[in-house]
């Protein structure tokens, strides 16, 4: 299987020099991307693939469940990264439906460490519990908390001091609350973007 996938690569990097003999010089001259992505780790959403971006054209972090941990040196190196030295103009937080996350931070047995990494999720439930309790069937809740933590994520990544120091300093750099249906292979914008900290001052 293994090899299959080298094959596969070998056919790739061909096709690609046949299309444009020049592709890869360029490719690895330059990385100037205008977005960087937090999505989830989930194999059936691969950034570049479902927004018809090329290698080179988005800026990529993944993790369990699209989260934000303020802890979290790995994704924090990125931020960091994308906004100061890449200068992205977009940081874009997609979550998706289906997502196991989600659906693994409602379950009441235990799955092992990963339930530390989902603890911010079960709090969004909990602020939120009245208008999930008004959601009728458990699929639509879990869809419905999907969005409501993409939010939550768009607030936790604006407050980060990355994010704040780069507004102070007049970047222009606008973070994006989106969720991708399975599906549907579609994109939905959720309208909770932050461009700069007057926004973020505002009331929700």
């Amino acid at each position: 299987m293994l090899n299959d996938l080298l094959e596969n690569n070998r056919h790739w990097s061909e096709e690609r020099k046949r299309t444009d003999p020049r592709y890869f010089e360029r490719l690895s001259r330059l990385q100037k991307p205008q977005y960087l992505w937090i999505g989830c780790s989930d194999s059936r959403v691969p950034a570049n693939t479902i927004t018809g971006l090329e290698p080179g054209e988005v800026f990529v972090h993944r993790n369990v469940a699209n989260m934000v941990h303020p802890s979290d040196l790995n994704l924090l190196s990125v931020l960091e990264y994308a906004v100061d030295v890449l200068e992205v103009s977009h940081v874009i937080v997609c979550g998706h439906y289906g997502c196991g996350g989600i659906h693994a931070s409602q379950e009441d047995h235990r799955h092992g460490i990963v339930d530390h990494w989902l603890q911010p999720i079960r709090d969004v439930a909990e602020r939120n519990k009245d208008q999930l309790a008004r959601t009728s069937d458990q699929s639509s809740k879990l869809d419905l908390l999907c969005e409501l933590n993409v939010r939550a994520q768009v607030d936790r990544l604006a407050a980060t001091p990355i994010m704040q120091t780069a507004w102070k300093r007049g970047k222009r750099v606008r973070i994006h609350g989106w969720v991708y249906g399975l599906r549907d292979g579609l994109i939905s914008d959720l309208h909770c973007s932050v461009p700069d900290l007057l926004s973020l001052a505002e009331p929700k």
